[in-house]
Formats: C-alpha cells, structure tokens, sequence
C-alpha cells in the first residue's frame, strides 16, 4: 500500500468517513519508520483520536499451531452476525534473516476478509517485542475512528515477550491447544496471569472421543492451574471454555463472555481506569521511542563502525565497545 498524499487532515477525514482505502493507507503512515513521515503520523493520530475510545478491543494470543487464525475467522464472523464491524490486526513474525514477513492473515481468514463488515490487516512484527508491531496501538484507533466497534489484535504468538498487547487491550483471550493441560510447566504463567479468558481450541468431535476427551482434561487442568493465581486485578473471574472453529462449537460462549466481560468492566469503572493506564503506558514507551532515535542521531557512525569491526574480531569486548561509544556521544 503506497504512502498517502493527501495532507494528515484530509487523510483523516477520508478515514471517519469509513474509506477503506484511506484506513489502509493511513496505517501505513504510521507504519512507516521514515522520520519525515513521523509528524504526518502524529497529526493524524491527534486529529483521529477525539472519535476513539468506544471500540471493544480484544488481544487474541496463543502458541503456534493453536488455530488463532481459524478462531478469529470464526469469531469475526458471529460478530458481524450480532450487528457489530469487525477490524483484525494481525501481527505476522519477522525473519530475523531476511526482514521479511509472509502476511499471510487474509488467505486464513478469507471468508472474513471478503465480508464487507470486516477489516483485515496484517503488519509484520519487526524488531518490535511484546508480540505486537511497533504501531499496533496507532492502527488501533484509525480502526475505531473509522467506525469499527469490534477490533482483534492477534499477536505472533506465545513467547517470553508476549505481554505488550494487554497494555493496549480491554479483554485479553488466550487460545491453548487440547493436551496443554497435560504439561502446565510448558505454559507460562505470566501469559495465564494475564488473560480474561483461556479457550481449549480444536476440541472436535469428528476427530474422534479421544481428542475430545483430551480437551476435556485440559480444560479441567487449567481451571485447576488458575486456583494457584492470585485473582485478576479486575475482580472477574477467569473462565476456561472449549471450542471447535471447524465445527462452529464454544463459539457463542466465547462471544457472550466477552460481552460480559465489557458490560463488568463498565459497571464497576475498571474499564476507565484501565484505559488511563493504557494511554500513560503508552506516553512512557513513546518517551523511549524518541529517546532512543534522538541518541541514535546522535552517535558517530565512523567510529560506531571501527568499534564493530574491533568487536566482530575480537579485539574489544562488546561492553567496553559500547562504553566507548556512549562516551564519544556525549
């Protein structure tokens, strides 16, 4: 998708008004890491951002191999069947070789990417931790001000740094594979401390009673497993439900929870104070961001590169290297 040309007002007013196209092209601004894209990117957000905040944002994460995508078409499309517009932020991992990414979310989801009540757009990761990409929370709001009620972030999968995405999320779904309860020391336990709902996928009984029963047993581990966390920090308690995408099972549980869980979240003013933390979480990683890029322009690449070639041969230990560096920045 080409960078837009139209001026960050104009671009903004194209994206309230529900232009597909602009949405798309506006996150790609904010996708961009060309520092004269930057300011465009900014007074987008500001203009946007009056006309966000009333979007239910769900985090969907979960390990390689336990059907995020094929839950998220499912799901999406019983949204769209109760009246809501649904946006899919779908995160893609990086090839720490190649930089590329395979983006391949909208052949997954292909029923939901061609319903006109849907949005899918799939980034890669980058070099970004947490499982999100780097303007996951921008791209965010350009889907609520474009009138998207529904917006699913799914995350590249569980991994030591897969706790971004509850910083910019109202309700956060981890999805486990049938057979996970059988070895709990193989989850991590602050993924499950952090999750509203934990949903046993691909419990199907077409592949047989004995698949089904090994859901059954991991759900019943997992709801054991939960009495050894501290209770959520929200108060609501954490439900455990299988599902089946293939054979539409669980799927409406799933969505009347998560409905539950906004409608609780509401009452008891949770929801407010969460979004404040949010935005002060974000504010604090922009501070980061821009601290980072400003030292950056400010390092001497000459003798960043001497002291890389000193390192790559061993002549000079990487801490001494970056102390060198650091001090010649000041």
């Amino acid at each position: 998708m080409p960078l837009p040309d139209l001026p960050a007002d104009s671009l903004a007013s194209a994206v309230l008004s529900g232009d597909r196209l602009a949405l798309s092209r506006a996150i790609t601004l904010v996708e961009s890491h060309l520092r004269e894209h930057r300011a465009a990117a900014h007074q987008l957000i500001d203009r946007v951002l009056p006309h966000t905040g009333s979007a239910l944002r769900i985090g969907i994460t979960g390990s390689p191999g336990a059907g995020k995508s094929t839950f998220i078409e499912a799901f999406g499309q019983l949204l769209i069947a109760r009246g809501h517009r649904v946006a899919v932020l779908a995160v893609d991992p990086t090839s720490s070789r190649s930089g590329g990414s395979i983006l391949g979310d909208k052949t997954r989801m292909e029923a939901l990417a061609r319903h006109p009540s849907a949005f899918i757009r799939p980034s890669p990761a980058g070099t970004a931790l947490g499982g999100v990409h780097r303007a996951t929370r921008e791209s965010l709001l350009l889907c609520e001000a474009a009138g998207f009620d529904r917006v699913l972030v799914e995350t590249v999968g569980v991994g030591q740094s897969e706790t971004a995405v509850r910083s910019m999320v109202d309700c956060f779904l981890l999805l486990q594979l049938p057979g996970a309860g059988d070895d709990l020391q193989g989850i991590k336990r602050g993924i499950i401390e952090m999750a509203d709902l934990i949903v046993v996928t691909k419990a199907d009984t077409r592949s047989g009673l004995e698949a089904f029963q090994r859901a059954r047993r991991a759900q019943a581990d997992l709801r054991l497993a939960l009495h050894m966390f501290p209770p959520p920090e929200s108060g609501i308690p954490v439900e455990v439900l299988l599902t089946s995408a293939l054979e539409g099972t669980g799927m409406t549980e799933v969505a009347d929870l998560v409905s539950s869980h906004q409608a609780q979240l509401l009452q008891s003013g949770y929801w407010q104070s969460q979004r404040r933390r949010q935005q002060l979480e974000w504010f604090e990683a922009e501070v980061l961001e821009a601290a980072r890029l400003a030292f950056e322009a400010r390092l001497p690449s000459a003798l960043r590169e001497q002291l890389r070639l000193a390192v790559a041969a061993g002549q000079l230990s990487p801490a001494a290297a970056a102390e060198e560096l650091l001090a010649a920045s000041r």
